[in-house]
């Protein structure tokens, strides 16, 4: 983790311009992989992603197609990706890969017999390329089945230069400064920070973070396996901490509310699609907001900058998140697709197009397009096997990968009111012990 941090660090750095002295590739992807033949055949694939992110991906399948021969087909699961693809194994004819974002749900996943694990050439092109720590993440009892192929730094707030300037805003380091700097945004007129509270995806990142700071790693890991309660006073700590900037008038844009009616999409554009006179100086979320910010016509490194999640406790968090790739079908085009989804190859394009890490080793600094991008990516790898993954993904689907139930609805209810610390905790650890039965 000290790794990680020290490489966030960097971040303001690189968002003032910095560079690391790669120069950015644009060209062809490397070609280190080999794929079979595969003319005539043809699979479906299914992730949550939409919009830009559907765009990106659609840029790995088709040089795909391309290498096998082979026909793919994009399906959108929506949110839901447990009851998504339930639905569609009780049909019997579920999708040949699902890019599954709770590793929570990819080991029910491989628990139920739904996914398959990974042959040897795709296992090969893992263990090449991963550190221990991600292949650990993608395996469930001991065989490996999932190939991380999407990752995230979950520790970043990307600021409006324009905001930050015109109040005389300074990056925080610490959660005192941070609500100190989103106070002197809110008094020059502009709501300190955007959030997208109708995805309630988002509030567990803000939770993790603050908990993981306060409450420190091994805490971090006894909640994320339910080892210790919801109840328990280091929750109440983080709970009353996030109250200080969710409970203040002023701080969230368009009020509690109007964050609870706001996607994260749209908190992004809050913050970046008016340049000069924003609804909202920061947003909160992983390094794929890069893309989010591309959309909304702001620049990043000029219009957008980003820095860490400020230190609650002594040190500053550092979560990860990451997408999975895994076979829900024994086909010999499924287990292809995962072996250049763990392959440099596929990693290049996506990180080429923006709004992308990858935790492939071997993915070149210089295929991101620009110093924030490379330097996130960079902490990333040097990393090693030192990160925390995001603790709502680690849980049972029904607690933390679910709309409008868990820890999503838990969270959306105290963001509506931050003042009942105790009734949340409760709530929340109800819905964990009959998701973890215990």
């Amino acid at each position: 983790m000290a790794l990680l941090a020290a490489g966030a660090l960097m971040l303001t750095a690189a968002g003032c311009g910095g560079d690391d002295g790669d120069t950015v590739s644009g060209g062809p992807p490397p070609n280190t992989v080999k794929l079979p033949n595969l003319k005539g055949q043809k699979l479906q694939v299914t992730a949550v992603w939409t919009g830009t992110e559907q765009e990106n991906f659609t840029k790995v399948l088709k040089e795909f197609e391309k290498r096998t021969g082979a026909k793919v087909s994009f399906v959108p699961s929506g949110d839901d990706m447990a009851g998504f693809v339930g639905s569609k194994v009780a049909g019997g004819a579920p999708p040949d890969v699902a890019m599954v974002g709770q590793v929570g749900v990819m080991r029910e996943f491989a628990q139920k017999g739904w996914a398959k694990p990974l042959g040897a050439e795709a296992s090969a092109e893992l263990a090449k390329n991963y550190a221990k720590g991600w292949q650990d993440l993608g395996s469930y009892e001991g065989k490996p089945y999932g190939v991380y192929f999407k990752t995230s730094n979950k520790s970043l707030l990307w600021y409006n230069t324009s905001a930050f300037d015109y109040a005389g805003a300074k990056v925080p380091k610490t959660w005192q400064e941070f609500l100190a700097q989103a106070q002197l945004i809110s008094d020059s007129g502009t709501d300190a920070v955007a959030i997208g509270g109708q995805d309630g995806w988002t509030l567990t990142d803000w939770f993790e973070n603050v908990y993981l700071s306060q409450a420190g790693p091994e805490k971090y890991d006894q909640l994320a396996q339910h080892k210790i309660k919801w109840t328990d006073p280091s929750v109440k700590k983080a709970l009353e901490t996030l109250a200080e900037l969710w409970g203040t008038k002023g701080l969230v844009a368009g009020g509690r509310s109007g964050a609870l009616q706001t996607a994260f999409p749209d908190s992004v554009t809050k913050a970046f699609g008016n340049k000069a006179e924003p609804d909202a100086g920061m947003v909160f979320e992983a390094d794929f907001v890069a893309a989010n910010v591309a959309d909304a016509g702001a620049e990043l490194d000029q219009d957008a900058k980003v820095f860490p999640f400020p230190a609650v406790g002594a040190d500053a968090p550092v979560v990860t998140g990451g997408d999975v790739g895994v076979a829900l079908k024994n086909s010999k085009a499924a287990q292809a697709l995962l072996t250049f989804l763990a392959s440099p190859d596929a990693g290049t394009i996506w990180a080429q197009s923006g709004g992308f890490i990858s935790a492939n080793k071997n993915v070149k600094f210089s295929a991101y397009p620009n110093a924030s991008m490379r330097k996130i990516a960079q902490a990333l790898i040097a990393a090693g096997n030192d990160f925390r993954f995001d603790m709502s993904d680690q849980a049972p689907a029904s607690f933390g990968g679910k709309p409008a139930q868990g820890e999503w609805k838990a969270l959306q209810d105290f963001l509506k009111n931050p003042g009942n610390v105790e009734g949340i905790q409760r709530q929340l650890e109800a819905d964990a012990a009959k998701a973890y039965k215990n």
